[in-house]
């Protein structure tokens, strides 16, 4: 009653208050069933996207002569021998009866179309070594398709058909806007069962499956299977966002774990495959590593974020001024999270293009422009080390490390190139914690500190020098096999 009696004697004011914030609250309430329906609408059925989309999505069947390479080699029969023809028989049949001549087999897949003239993206795997490829429409025509370039490193293929009249086509869309929880829809042809349909959700972003370096998968519970491989993996939208390409299961069957190569990485890789019939990716020219909490701290860094560089051959860095041990924390106006991240981000961009790279050295940040060269060429040159004339031999033990200088004598002992250069790891104590990030007989050290070390006694310094200034930990360039790599060693007692 007290409230009421308040209520009655205040003004016009919070009566017209209260009006509003009923109509805001009507409103809110609208809203919120329209999206409810939407969300519901969208789980409830996909049949109008699926009709929309289907008629772009193709079947692909393959054929490719199998030869004699694996048969089973029995031994060899004089000529002449009275035993001749039955070896030969024998070696035209299988355990079954079979002719194990030449023969032919196929294999079949997914595809989609991506404009009006024909070109049609796949994955490489569906149409390796194929002889011939036919591609079925949603309407049945078939036709006979050509390989216009493939790229291995994202398993991508393309291909072309020709048609009489134009055909239905998808889009790319961006995959990097893309969300964990989307709805989103696989097309394709799992186990030969023809144009089949299935639905899920995005489970995650920014997958590796360590197949290679350009590795960048959606993952989803939407059913995917063998046949699928090549399809397109569809937004609400209708871009395509994905080309299916594999799955994890103990079966052979999809458990919910499908992965498809995102369309950022699939879409650039298919314009240079139809500009050029090959890939032409951007070359830095360094070789680089991710940072963890002990190597940023001892090369003064606030966190984890950037790419190390562990070398710098001949090339494009190099011509800049890029040095190992330099961390690269941006490149061409965007942030370096970490080495896949540059990875991407370099291969993404044109050959010959003039971009901005800033690395901090020393504890400063600065910028470099750097003109890209092309990886694949990059890829068939052979880089060889300089050589360095070394001092007699010496020997050193520090952090659990004996370490000697070389000479022709430890190349030897130790199974070292002629030409290997730095000081030479000979034992490293099991309880150290060098053995524990990996250090071992046979490493050289090639820089400590950041600075070039050519005998134990420049190792011991340069730690000394670390321990000097109040560091945790010392930063070490190991090589093992020619290939280098960072390693932060703890300075504690």
């Amino acid at each position: 009653m007290k409230s009421f009696a308040l209520t009655t004697r205040v003004d016009a004011r919070p009566k017209f208050q209260a009006y509003m914030f009923g109509v805001f609250l009507t409103l809110a309430l609208m809203l919120a069933q329209t999206i409810a329906a939407s969300a519901r609408s969208a789980g409830d059925s996909f049949a109008d996207l699926a009709e929309r989309l289907s008629p772009a999505v193709v079947n692909i069947t393959t054929t490719q002569t199998i030869t004699e390479a694996g048969r089973p080699q029995l031994p060899q029969v004089p000529e002449g021998s009275p035993f001749e023809d039955f070896f030969k028989d024998f070696l035209d049949q299988g355990p079954n009866g079979q002719n194990q001549k030449p023969r032919r087999a196929s294999a079949l897949g997914s595809g989609f179309i991506i404009s009006a003239d024909g070109y049609i993206v796949t994955n490489n795997h569906v149409i390796d070594k194929a002889d011939e490829i036919v591609i079925e429409l949603f309407s049945g025509m078939e036709l006979d398709a050509k390989v216009i370039g493939r790229d291995t490193k994202t398993d991508i293929a393309l291909l072309k058909v020709e048609a009489d009249e134009p055909l239905p086509f998808v889009s790319f869309g961006d995959s990097d806007i893309s969300r964990v929880g989307d709805w989103v829809i696989a097309i394709g042809n799992p186990l030969g069962q023809g144009f089949s349909v299935s639905a899920g959700i995005i489970s995650a972003n920014n997958r590796s499956l360590r197949s290679g370096p350009y590795d960048d998968f959606i993952q989803t519970d939407a059913a995917i299977n063998r046949g699928n491989s090549g399809g397109p993996l569809f937004n609400m939208d209708g871009d395509v966002i994905g080309v299916n390409t594999a799955i994890i299961s103990p079966t052979g069957g999809s458990i919910g774990l499908g992965f498809s190569m995102a369309s950022n990485v699939v879409g650039p890789v298919t314009e240079q495959l139809k500009q050029f019939g090959e890939t032409r990716r951007g070359w830095l020219g360094v070789s680089i590593q991710d940072l963890d909490v002990e190597m940023a701290e001892a090369l003064g860094l606030q966190d984890e974020a950037g790419a190390l560089v562990s070398d710098v051959p001949n090339g494009p860095a190099k011509d800049a001024g890029i040095l190992a041990g330099d961390v690269i924390l941006s490149f061409d106006g965007k942030d370096v999270t970490d080495t896949r991240d540059l990875i991407k981000k370099v291969g993404g961009s044109e050959v010959g293009k003039s971009v901005r790279v800033i690395i901090q050295r020393d504890g400063k940040t600065q910028t470099v422009k750097v003109v890209l060269a092309r990886r694949e060429d990059a890829e068939k040159s052979l880089v060889v080390p300089a050589v360095v004339k070394p001092e007699a031999a010496t020997q050193v033990e520090s952090l659990g490390i004996e370490m000697v200088s070389l000479n022709a004598e430890i190349r030897k002992q130790l199974g070292l190139p002629q030409d290997a250069t730095g000081v030479a790891i000979v034992s490293v104590d099991d309880e150290s914690d060098a053995f524990e990030k990996g250090l071992r007989k046979g490493d050289l050290i090639a820089e400590v500190g950041q600075m070039a070390v050519e005998s134990p006694k420049d190792v011991a310094k340069a730690i000394q020098a670390a321990n000097d200034a109040g560091r945790k930990s010392v930063l070490l360039l190991v090589r093992r096999n020619g290939n280098p790599r960072f390693v932060a060693l703890s300075l504690g007692k």
